[in-house]
């Protein structure tokens, strides 16, 4: 999986688009973008690094490698 994609590792979450809503009633688009990390984690026994958003990290939906642990 390529890591410049705008979407989590782990919950496949991206970005939302809606309105930026004035006190007028104007509206524009706006987007949300996911808090996403560069984060190095386990998968299938190997280290790779990988996006995942902080809420996934905090949920524990990765393991992380541990630090110094050599890429194989």
């Amino acid at each position: 999986m390529p890591i410049n994609r705008n979407r989590c590792y782990a919950c496949d979450r991206g970005v939302a688009f809606g309105n930026n809503v004035s006190h007028a009633n104007n509206k524009t688009r706006r987007i949300w973008k996911p808090n996403l990390q560069v984060v190095r984690v386990v998968i299938d026994g190997r280290i790779q690094r990988v996006k995942v958003c902080v809420r996934c990290l905090h949920a524990g939906k990765v393991q992380r490698a541990p630090r110094g642990a050599v890429v194989a």
